[in-house]
């Protein structure tokens, strides 16, 4: 399997369940190019993992990080974050 079959290759932001344990899950994530998630917040520690693409993570702290393929951020509870695609990418979003 592969990730990009997981999800609507035509909606600019899609999101699929990966995995589900009893301690966590695994989200993947897809930004179509110049595809935006909008603002919002988590409510547990999360780490974000770019798979493939370029990604631009931003949060309400004034925090900005350019994620390429191979890089991560992790997320702090509670802090309203979103991000921007400027190529089509692929993520994983642990919790």
């Amino acid at each position: 399997m592969n990730i990009i079959e997981l999800h609507n290759q035509e909606k600019e932001v899609s999101a699929a369940s990966l995995f589900k344990g009893d301690l966590g899950t695994a989200t993947a994530i897809q930004l179509q190019r110049n595809g935006t998630l909008k603002k919002h917040i988590t409510k547990t520690p999360a780490l974000l993992l770019c798979v493939s693409g370029f990604v631009t993570y931003e949060d309400e702290n004034e925090q900005e990080i350019q994620l390429e393929q191979g890089d991560y951020v992790s997320i702090t509870p509670n802090v309203k974050h979103w991000l921007y695609a400027s190529e089509k990418s692929q993520l994983i979003l642990l919790k």
